[in-house]
C-alpha cells in the first residue's frame, strides 16, 4: 500500500503574501503538486458539474458517441487514450471543453450534449469553466512571485490574457480487469493544472520520475481544495525548477469522476527559459518553442494522429 503524500495547502485568499509566496515556491520545488483552498469556486456549482457529469456519462454509448472527439472537443470512450504503448489504453472516458469566449475564434468548436436530454449541461460547465479559470489566473502572479520575476509577467507575454483553457471532464468505471489504469503514468503537458475530485482516492504521484524503482505516494482528497498540479510546459520555463510529476489514477473498486482545467498559454506565446531559473554554471535545458507547436505534438503522441 501506498504512503499518503502530505502535500502543502495554499490559501488562496490570505493576506500574508511573503508566507504564500514561500510556500508555493517549495510546493512547486519539492512536489509539483498542492492544494488550494479559498479559490472562489461556489461548492454548489462544482457539485452541480458532478451532478452533470454523471448524468452525461451514464447516457447510452451511442448517445455519446453523437459528440465524438474532434479538434480536442467531445466525448472520449473507454481505451481511446494509449498514455502506456504496452496497455491497450486507459480505462476512463472524457470529454473535453475548450475556451468559451464567444469572442474567440476557437470557441465555436465546442460540442455540447443536446438541451433535450440535458438541459442545464451546457450554463453549467460554462459557469464552471469561468470561475476555475479566474481562479488560475489569480494563481499565476503568486507563481511569478515565487520565481522571483515580475508577478504580471506570464499576463505580458500573452500566457494569461488570452489563455486556451481547457476543461476536462473524466469517468473511470468502478471494476476495471488487472491489465488496464484509470489513468497510466503520465506528466501533465502545459503550463498549471486545477483537479477537482468527488472523493474517490487513485490518485498517485511519483516524486522522482527518473529514479527506479517508483515509488507512489497517494493523494488524498481534502474537502473544499482543489488539487494543483505543475506541467511539462512550466517545468521547461523553469529549467525544471518547478517539477512536473509523474502521476497517475489507480482502480479502487469505485467508480471515480473527477474534473480537470488545463491552463495553457496562448498558441502564440513563447516558451523559453526564465532568466532566474538560468545562470552560466545552469544554462537553459530547452530551447525555445512555441506553446501551441508543443501542445499539438505532445497531444499527437497521446492520441497517434
Amino acid at each position: 500500500m501506498a504512503n499518503t503524500l502530505q502535500l502543502p495547502i495554499i490559501d488562496l485568499s490570505s493576506s500574508d503574501l511573503p508566507s504564500t509566496i514561500d510556500s508555493i515556491h517549495q510546493a512547486c520545488v519539492h512536489f509539483g503538486f498542492f492544494y488550494l483552498i479559498n479559490h472562489g469556486i461556489q461548492e454548489d456549482l462544482l457539485k452541480s458539474v458532478f451532478d452533470e457529469s454523471r448524468k452525461f456519462f451514464s447516457l447510452p454509448l451511442e448517445e455519446k458517441m453523437k459528440l465524438p472527439r474532434k479538434e480536442d472537443r467531445g466525448y472520449g470512450p473507454l481505451y481511446a487514450e494509449k498514455l502506456d504503448p504496452s496497455t491497450k489504453g486507459d480505462s476512463k472516458e472524457t470529454f473535453h471543453i475548450g475556451p468559451i469566449d464567444d469572442k474567440s475564434t476557437v470557441s465555436h468548436l465546442n460540442q455540447w450534449p443536446s438541451r433535450e436530454l440535458l438541459p442545464t449541461w451546457r450554463s453549467t460547465m460554462e459557469s464552471y469553466y469561468a470561475k476555475v479559470l479566474t481562479a488560475g489566473k489569480r494563481l499565476l502572479p503568486l507563481m511569478a512571485l515565487a520565481l522571483n520575476i515580475d508577478e504580471n509577467y506570464f499576463e505580458k507575454i500573452g500566457a494569461s490574457t488570452l489563455p486556451s483553457g481547457f476543461l476536462r471532464l473524466l469517468h473511470y468505471p468502478g471494476h476495471l480487469d488487472g491489465e488496464t489504469f484509470g489513468a497510466s503514468a503520465h506528466s501533465d503537458y502545459g503550463m498549471i493544472t486545477l483537479l477537482a475530485t468527488d472523493g474517490i482516492g487513485g490518485l498517485q504521484v511519483c516524486r522522482e520520475k527518473n529514479k527506479e524503482p517508483q515509488i507512489w505516494e497517494d493523494v488524498h482528497h481534502i474537502h473544499g481544495a482543489v488539487i494543483v498540479n505543475i506541467g511539462d510546459m512550466m517545468e521547461r520555463w523553469t529549467n525544471c525548477l518547478f517539477r512536473s510529476t509523474l502521476h497517475r489514477v489507480m482502480p479502487t473498486g469505485q467508480e471515480r469522476f473527477s474534473v480537470a482545467f488545463f491552463l495553457d498559454p496562448a498558441d502564440d506565446c513563447i516558451v523559453e527559459c526564465l532568466e532566474s531559473c538560468c545562470s552560466e554554471s545552469n544554462p537553459p535545458r530547452f530551447p525555445p518553442i512555441r506553446s501551441g507547436d508543443y501542445l499539438k505534438e505532445k497531444f499527437m503522441m497521446t492520441y497517434g494522429s
